[in-house]
């Protein structure tokens, strides 16, 4: 194999033990940083050749042939680099593992075109590999705008392709810390029911009633008050779209805050603007915080954990409730 490291071009000889090989599959495995999907949009975008002609992916290699594979730069995204506020708990070639405040949007969309967790990233990183062919970072999982916590973004193809297995494998630990409205009957418990689109409100997700997606969620208490909350760690085993949120509400204990599937603001000021002043002005998003994961790292196949602790806006609605000094005691 030779390199010319001015236009990427890559030149192999198939020797005998690699023939009958796929042209696809010979080529992942000799470009470990390049998902097999990618090696394989290349091909049909006519950037490899055998024996000096174009071929397809699932063709036979034989021995003596000559492979011929250019990687074009990838191609810069129309997004343009903002300042975003993030905090980075680790960063290496491969990986970066952030914290991501609430009201952060993760990806652009409709009214959203500007100020995401993505814009932040370009800004951010100056050494990101193409991953799908596209100079962007590579969002492997998502969080809520108004959700709280640890996201792990992949820096090039290769890690992007491993972190998106362990997260399709369940692999990943993601653990969460919630308050819910109400006091749950037992000290933990598991849901483990499909989700799907809402058949009506198309931006929501709901409970299947027949198919969907499967859906798993642990949960154990960490502390409850009189007032009629429950503070829970939440270990989710899927990463289905508003998965906790969704649960929790079908069980009659939705996420305090959560406007969508739980109780408007004007709920909380009828019980509690009296009694608990604090508490109102305090709420002011869904409490739900991702608070740890745990992963493999891509390339040094070592384990990482990380620890986020919980935002101010988060202990203020804590403490109005008497709650903050049970959750620094019982850290899930």
């Amino acid at each position: 194999m030779s390199k010319n490291a001015t236009d990427s071009r890559f030149t192999h000889t198939i020797a005998g033990n690699q023939h009958g090989t796929r042209l696809d599959l010979f080529l992942s495995r000799c470009h470990a940083d390049l998902s097999r999907s990618r090696i394989q949009a290349l091909i049909r975008d006519g950037c490899v050749q055998v024996n000096n002609l174009h071929s397809k992916p699932s063709r036979l290699l034989k021995r003596g042939d000559q492979v011929l594979l250019v990687i074009p730069k990838p191609a810069t995204t129309r997004l343009v680099p903002e300042a975003v506020s993030f905090s980075v708990f680790f960063e290496d070639t491969w990986i970066i593992v952030l914290y991501k405040p609430p009201g952060i949007v993760v990806h652009p969309g409709p009214g959203h075109s500007s100020g995401t967790l993505v814009h932040g990233l370009l800004k951010h990183c100056t050494d990101l590999s193409g991953i799908g062919g596209t100079l962007r970072p590579g969002i492997v999982h998502r969080l809520d705008k108004d959700t709280s916590g640890l996201m792990l973004v992949a820096k090039n193809d290769m890690a992007h392709q491993a972190l998106a297995r362990q997260f399709k494998d369940g692999t990943v630990h993601k653990e969460y810390v919630a308050l819910v409205h109400g006091l749950l009957p037992s000290e933990s418990g598991t849901i483990d029911l499909p989700i799907c689109r809402h058949p009506v409100r198309r931006k929501e997700m709901s409970i299947a009633k027949s198919g969907g997606r499967n859906a798993l969620t642990l949960w154990k208490k960490i502390a409850e008050c009189e007032e009629g909350f429950s503070l829970l760690s939440i270990t989710i085993k899927t990463g289905r779209t508003h998965q906790i949120r969704v649960h929790f509400a079908h069980l009659g204990h939705p996420l305090v805050g959560d406007t969508v599937y739980g109780h408007g603001p004007d709920t909380l000021k009828k019980r509690f603007l009296k009694s608990n002043p604090g508490l109102v002005t305090a709420v002011k998003r869904q409490m739900l915080h991702a608070a740890r994961i745990g992963f493999l790292h891509p390339e040094e196949k070592t384990y990482m954990t990380f620890e986020a602790p919980l935002p101010e806006d988060m202990r203020q609605v804590l403490r109005a409730l008497n709650l903050n000094m049970h959750f620094s005691q019982t850290n899930p």
